[in-house]
């Protein structure tokens, strides 16, 4: 009894150690296992971060891609969008990447950007520069009110005289006839500005004068053979427009570049298709918000 008392004690002994490594195993396993998963979901984790993109998670799916450089306020900031886009869907991608409405954005590529075409009607290449004007509600509402005003009383005086090309200070530029360089007018149509300088107009002392539009610089530079006028667009208080009396397809022009009348620079024979373009890139749509 006492040989198998010892013998049986002997077998609980061995057999204890076994059951130990076996939990051990299964604890290495079990580490193992929950090591694993998390670095399984510390990748997963990852890779869904790293998949963070300026667009929508969706846009890839919208068909071929186009890269932007958007530039606002001297910052340029990428942006990757579906080249079907339109402008107003533009303006939406720019908003969340300037935090800027898109009721107060001016936007431009080779002219103003509008709302219900698409980048590719526009003929937008990947890499294209986007510029982008346009200020807080508070700037606009304080500076816009007064121009709102000034515009309803410019065109209610405008109203009881005659028309501008009768009067005897442009009658004298007009006599001259219509200068033979000037660029073909469109009467009935409306077009973005060339990518060209207008020219072969011109100015009030019957002087040659081109319009360059300097998009990226934000300003309008007027040039005559003498020196070039590099006017920033947010400094010009109003444009005004008259068709020419029996040569409608052009019109008489001016831009007042101070508070009074006697700022406005006249520029005559400008295409007629060419005249709303200039007025919504120099003053803007969003100054009316």
């Amino acid at each position: 009894m006492a040989t198998q008392d010892g013998s049986l004690v002997t077998m609980q002994t061995d057999a204890k150690p076994k059951e130990e490594e076996e939990d051990a195993a299964l604890g290495e396993t079990t580490e193992k296992g929950n090591s694993e998963s998390a670095s399984h979901a510390g990748n997963s984790a990852t890779q869904d971060a790293s998949g963070i993109s300026n667009g929508d998670e969706n846009d890839e799916d919208e068909g071929e891609m186009v890269d932007l450089k958007i530039i606002w306020n001297k910052i340029k900031y990428d942006l990757r969008i579906p080249l079907d886009s339109t402008g107003a869907k533009l303006k939406e991608k720019i908003h969340s990447l300037t935090g800027l409405p898109p009721a107060m954005q001016k936007v431009m590529y080779k002219g103003l950007v509008p709302e219900d075409k698409t980048l590719r009607d526009m003929k937008v290449t990947s890499g294209a520069k986007i510029m982008v004007v346009g200020s807080t509600i508070n700037d606009v509402l304080a500076v816009s009110t007064p121009k709102e005003v000034m515009q309803q009383e410019v065109k209610a005086e405008e109203n009881k005289k005659e028309p501008l090309c009768r009067q005897k200070q442009h009658r004298k530029v007009l006599d001259k006839g219509k200068p033979e360089d000037v660029m073909p007018a469109i009467k009935g149509t409306k077009e973005r500005l060339p990518t060209v300088p207008l020219s072969g107009m011109y100015n009030k002392s019957g002087g040659k004068v081109r319009l360059t539009f300097k998009l990226e610089q934000d300003q309008l530079w007027i040039g005559t053979k003498e020196r070039t006028e590099k006017v920033p667009m947010g400094s010009i208080k109003n444009v005004l427009s008259e068709p020419i009396e029996e040569h409608e397809d052009y019109h008489m022009m001016a831009f007042q570049l101070g508070p009074t009348e006697a700022s406005q620079y006249w520029v005559y024979w400008v295409p007629t298709q060419f005249v709303d373009a200039i007025k919504d890139t120099v003053l803007g749509k969003w100054q009316y918000f």
